[in-house]
């Protein structure tokens, strides 16, 4: 039986397992396992290996798309460049590789919510590994942006500073951050929203649930919106081809 899994803390709001397992079925791949490894640090990588010698592949998410990047043997030219990796292969011989699927994700991602319609500008809010793959994505389109950031030092903006003509003049606005995801639905990003318009775009990487508070603040606005399950199904997808290459 090969194996396939995530890492990351919490997984509660993780749709992967029953995506995978639903795609085992549905394809009638029988020899296929996928399951939720929330490890309590990135330190229990190793043990994870240890224990589970049939694990071919692991997805990664938040905290540890960064910090998995030391365990690695190699990186794709792409997770390098990145600088987060999401996706993990495991060879024969114990070889781990890191590839960033993210990345395809989030080109599927605004071509659906951009169409030819792309802004001069961007804001992307959060500053991790998701971020990491937005900035990357956003740069092959040629579209500048600023980062809004917890901490002072990793962003252009903090939330407490971010310029209401920032947020009017960036039309296109993505959540990389997890606030949001379920349970904490109530919560959203702290951005000016009375600014947004019709000519804005709203992109959360949060796919549970389906409308959070900071696309539904958008939709108010009469902006056009777009939640995660696009780049979820498209990384999916480029794991499981990595994984059987």
């Amino acid at each position: 039986m090969r194996q396939f899994g995530l890492i990351g803390r919490p997984l509660g709001h993780s749709a992967s397992a029953a995506y995978f397992t639903e795609k085992f079925s549905r394809e009638g791949i029988a020899d296929c396992s996928y399951a939720l490894y929330e490890l309590s640090s990135i330190d229990a990588f190793p043990d994870l290996l240890r224990e589970h010698p049939a694990l071919c592949g692991l997805n990664v998410t938040i905290p540890y798309k960064q910090v998995v990047i030391p365990y690695l043997d190699v990186l794709s030219a792409e997770a390098a460049a990145i600088g987060a990796v999401n996706c993990i292969r495991r060879r024969e011989n114990g070889r781990l590789e890191g590839h960033n699927t993210d990345v395809i994700g989030l080109r599927a991602a605004l071509d659906r919510l951009l169409g030819e319609d792309e802004p001069e500008r961007a804001l992307i809010l959060g500053t991790g590994g998701a971020s990491q793959a937005v900035q990357y994505a956003l740069a092959e389109r040629n579209i500048a942006f600023d980062l809004v950031s917890r901490d002072p030092a990793k962003g252009n903006f903090t939330y407490d500073d971010l310029l209401v003509e920032v947020v009017a003049c960036s039309r296109l606005i993505v959540n990389a951050s997890p606030v949001g995801t379920y349970p904490r639905t109530e919560e959203a990003p702290r951005i000016p929203y009375a600014y947004l318009t019709p000519e804005h775009r709203l992109l959360d990487l949060v796919y549970n649930p389906p409308l959070t508070q900071f696309l539904d603040y958008g939709r108010q606005r009469g902006a056009h919106i777009l939640n995660g399950e696009t780049m979820f199904r498209a990384q999916a997808e480029a794991s499981w081809r990595i994984w059987n290459e």
